[in-house]
């Protein structure tokens, strides 16, 4: 059976028509508010933690999904290091309180945003850029696509939806998340070789331009001098190889 006639709530639920009869899945709040009937008892039993779905008809309930994460291997390390450099580190997620507060805990992250709508991640992201923070952001969600799409570096999972994917700067080839430590600690390294080699051409040409209009500095020694100042700039970047 086809579903038709689909409507996407961003960050609650989809709607639509199967066989003639139309349903929702959502959060249970979300399903609750559609079809106006009251939230189902068994919802009573279900821990804090865990995230719940609701699938119902216009005119009833069908069924709860309990939902999980797993904290990927390596995240915690990632982002002990990352705070140890100087990093500010947030979770944010559209998940419930406990669950939210649970993960945070388990990965040593201090600040985090529950119950957040994609709309509120991007706002998130906007505040902290106007402080004249540098924002880098991973996900792999669809509701993560706005998110990713407004920091300045995003990085989508391997397994994201292709939302988040086509939302991103950079897309990691496996599962494993620990590979983007090494890219930031590379992309630190080649910014501070980038602005040593800038420092050596502004010093360089400090003394050597002066020289030359003073009559100082013959044409041959101007090449040479060139040409070494060019094979250190060169021999410095390649310093990125073997680090």
């Amino acid at each position: 059976m086809l579903f038709r006639s689909v409507r996407h709530h961003t960050g609650q639920g989809v709607e639509g028509v199967i066989g003639g009869v139309r349903m929702c899945i959502g959060s249970p709040a979300f399903v609750a508010h559609w079809n106006q009937l009251p939230l189902p008892r068994e919802l009573l039993f279900v821990a804090e933690d865990m995230q719940v779905a609701a699938l119902a008809t216009d005119r009833e309930w069908l069924g709860l999904f309990m939902l999980g994460d797993r904290v990927r291997s390596g995240v915690r390390a990632m982002v002990q290091a990352l705070r140890a450099q100087g990093a500010q580190v947030m979770l944010l997620s559209g998940d419930r309180e406990a669950a939210v507060a649970r993960v945070a805990g388990a990965l040593g992250i201090p600040e985090y945003r529950a119950a957040a709508l994609p709309g509120d991640k991007v706002a998130v992201v906007e505040a902290l850029q106007s402080q004249g923070a540098v924002v880098a952001a991973v996900g792999d969600g669809i509701n993560d696509a706005p998110l990713l799409a407004k920091a300045q570096v995003s990085v989508a999972m391997a397994q994201a939806s292709e939302l988040a994917r086509l939302s991103s700067d950079v897309i990691l080839l496996h599962d494993r998340i620990d590979p983007l430590l090494d890219a930031v600690r590379s992309a630190r390294r080649t910014l501070r070789v980038i602005r040593q080699n800038l420092a050596w051409a502004v010093v360089y040409n400090m003394v050597a331009v002066p020289l030359a209009v003073m009559g100082l500095v013959t044409p041959l020694i101007a090449a040479v001098g060139m040409a070494l100042s060019s094979v250190l700039v060169v021999g410095n970047a390649l310093r990125l190889e073997r680090a």
